[in-house]
């Protein structure tokens, strides 16, 4: 059967669990959430082992039949863990999957999460899970429904957010749940059990300038460059100096080389450590069509803009000699933000990287 996240909610109070499932979406953090929720219950009902299969180029897809087919070591019930970033499996996968589909097999729930799912990826292998299990589709909400969604989340935290508090959080996240979830955490941290009006939230959020660059960074890593730009431009609007937010910057992009030079990416995020855990899928998105290559050009563009802020670039100080430059300060602060936009944009977009770092 098909069925929402709300539904999935109530079915999991049900004594048994169905034997398949599939969680997909473009939301990173609802399909975490809902995942999460699912394997606390299967603990909860004696689904003590758990075989973890990361899905990636190459993956064999006998590990499944291999898994299903194992016995228990300790006779308790058994959850396979299945993460299918890309929602695609391919033909060996989706044959695969139909099969264990015809006859799961006992004391056994195979749970298979994709960060990634559209009308698109719908296929007779998904029809098989939707047969013998659970499909849960997870839609990117509307823009009219985050209010609801963020004064629900903030209610499960002790927090009681008015609804000019709600709207106004609604519009400084832009629609990003993750930078949302993480405002309302530190609310519930701050104001526990309070009530939260526009002047407490301002306070909280206003001055903020480090939460500002994860939003950035979050929104470049996720593909979305006019959002990401947007937001360049609101901290140069603010006053925010350069070279602090290139250092969270720094670090992502360090990150993704690591990354793209591992040949397990799924272990390799799991030992990255990446918080919270839902910031997976938007390395997951980044890594897709990109090479090692490509992020030791972006790390390059970010050297570029630490040494133009600190007066280091080589041309500037020649052309400030001949006058072509006769503000010098002003000069580097303007060509930093535009090399930043640069560097933003091709974080966001791995295929126009190869032109957006050119120079006439």
């Amino acid at each position: 059967m098909s069925t929402t996240l709300a539904a999935l909610r109530r079915q999991l109070g049900a004594p048994e669990l169905k034997p398949v499932y599939l969680i997909a979406g473009a939301e990173p953090l609802l399909v975490l959430e809902a995942a999460d929720a699912l394997r606390a219950r299967a603990k909860e009902l004696g689904y003590l082992e758990r075989d973890v299969l990361d899905v990636e180029a190459g993956f064999d897809w006998n590990r499944l039949g291999d898994a299903a087919r194992s016995m228990s070591l300790f006779a308790t019930r058994r959850l396979i863990d299945l993460r299918l970033p890309t929602g695609r499996p391919g033909k060996d996968g989706a044959a695969a999957l139909a099969e264990y589909c015809e006859a799961p097999p006992p004391d056994t729930v195979l749970l298979v999460t994709a960060n990634d799912w559209s009308r698109k990826h719908e296929a007779a292998w998904s029809a098989a899970i939707e047969r013998a299990g659970t499909l849960v589709a997870v839609w990117p909400l509307k823009r009219e429904e985050l209010p609801d969604w963020i004064g629900a989340r903030a209610a499960s935290r002790g927090l009681r957010l008015s609804v000019d508090a709600i709207a106004l959080l609604a519009d400084r996240v832009e629609g990003n749940l993750l930078a949302a979830a993480q405002e309302i955490d530190e609310l519930a941290l701050l104001h526990a059990g309070q009530a939260i009006d526009t002047d407490t939230l301002e306070a909280s959020v206003a001055d903020d300038a480090r939460y500002d660059v994860f939003r950035l960074a979050d929104a470049a890593l996720a593909g979305d460059a006019a959002r990401a730009l947007h937001i360049v431009a609101g901290l140069r609007a603010e006053g925010e100096e350069l070279i602090p937010m290139l250092g969270w910057l720094l670090t992502q992009l360090r990150t993704l080389l690591r990354l793209s030079s591992a040949p397990n990416v799924e272990a390799a995020l799991r030992n990255e450590r990446i918080w919270p855990q839902a910031r997976e899928g938007l390395f997951r998105r980044a890594l897709k069509g990109s090479d090692r290559a490509h992020w030791e050009r972006c790390l390059e563009q970010a050297g570029r803009i630490d040494r133009i802020v600190k007066g280091r670039d080589e041309l500037a100080p020649i052309y400030h000699a001949i006058g072509k430059l006769p503000d010098l300060t002003a000069w580097r602060e303007a060509n930093g933000w535009r090399e930043l936009e640069r560097l933003v944009a091709a974080i966001a977009g791995t295929r126009r990287a190869a032109f957006l770092f050119d120079r006439a």
